[in-house]
């Protein structure tokens, strides 16, 4: 499986972002509105930059020991 479960649930979290904050701006309906002009846009950019590096996120690989010799 290419995606792990932590990469579906950054996924996830950033996509009801995005919903979240086009639901406020719909809400607010001003296109002057403090929402829409200061707050949505950077939620937005954050949040489709989060399910970018939760696409691109691979967890590190537990180290392994080196075989200890008698």
């Amino acid at each position: 499986m290419p995606l792990g479960a932590i990469n579906y649930i950054m996924i996830a979290l950033g996509a009801l972002v995005i919903a979240a904050s086009y639901w406020g701006m719909y809400l607010e309906k001003e296109v002057d509105g403090i929402f829409a002009l200061f707050i949505s846009p950077v939620a937005l950019i954050g949040a489709y930059l989060w399910v970018a590096f939760g696409v691109l996120y691979r967890p590190k690989a537990a180290k392994k020991r080196p075989a200890q010799s008698s």
